[in-house]
């Protein structure tokens, strides 16, 4: 077993200001997007400009945030939200949805498509390269707060959480997270999309990768104690909708290679 590091989860404490690891590595993620889209920017041919980069970035956080929280309450807390339903803006408790904020950013991304009168996926296959970094940050920042703990394991690197009320080692699937969600599905997404792929693809390899790493990580990963498994007794609100994301990434590669479509505009 090894110790879990100490971690102070205020990374910046003044007066009665306090800032979170969590919320920076949110500011890693949009930081690298921005720098990245402009990167990629400069070598679209004048298809996209770093004003567009910018407000891609301001849209997409918005998706992120809104989305996240509100997908959170519905997907994990909806029968508390029926009860009280202003824990929907309780942040300080806490509580951010992956598929919500994929949805939230997806709206977004339409609307800013609209705005500049671009394609929507052409929008989303040069988006979806950039944000395995804010998911692998977000995955340390989980880290970090020592939540979202893996499934009690007796493997040598196995921890113990100090949220953990059982107080077992538990294996570290935050980490296999940032592995899989962050730093693999970046190296699989920034290399394919190096050249020019055919409209829908980029953004169907990435939820066909994201939909397989987030079931895989979820049968290591302790299952929110509020919904606990849905069938079988290792079935995840998670893998229910990450399944999706699978079988839609898979159509959308198929249809982007059969039309082959490339962005004009």
């Amino acid at each position: 077993m090894i110790a879990y590091p100490d971690f102070d989860p205020v990374a910046i404490s003044i007066g009665p200001l306090a800032v979170h690891w969590y919320g920076i590595m949110y500011l890693v993620g949009f930081a690298s997007a921005y720098l990245l889209g402009n990167y990629r920017a400069k070598k679209s041919n004048g298809l996209w400009t770093q004003e567009m980069v910018s407000d891609m970035i301001f849209y997409g956080a918005l998706g992120v945030i809104l989305g996240g929280r509100i997908g959170y309450i519905l997907f994990y807390q909806f029968p508390v939200f029926i009860k009280h339903p202003l824990v929907m803006f309780q942040i300080w408790d806490g509580g951010m949805s992956f598929h919500g904020g994929l949805i939230g950013v997806i709206i977004a991304m339409m609307i800013f498509a609209r705005r500049y009168n671009k394609h929507w996926m052409d929008v989303t296959d040069f988006a979806a390269p950039f944000v395995p970094i804010g998911l692998g940050a977000g995955r340390i920042g989980n880290f970090i707060n020592g939540e979202l703990w893996g499934k009690p394991s007796t493997l040598p690197w196995a921890m113990i959480f100090p949220k953990d009320p059982l107080h077992l080692p538990r294996q570290p699937s935050q980490l296999y997270q940032f592995a899989m969600e962050g730093v693999l599905l970046f190296c699989i997404l920034w290399f394919f999309s190096k050249k020019s792929k055919p409209r829908y693809c980029v953004s169907g390899l990435f939820l066909l990768c994201y939909g397989i790493f987030r079931i895989l990580a979820e049968f290591v990963r302790e299952p929110d104690p509020q919904i606990g498994y849905l069938a079988w007794g290792w079935v995840t609100e998670g893998q229910v909708l990450s399944l999706p994301m699978v079988i839609i990434g898979i159509i959308l590669l198929i249809y982007g290679y059969k039309m082959k479509q490339y962005p004009t505009t």
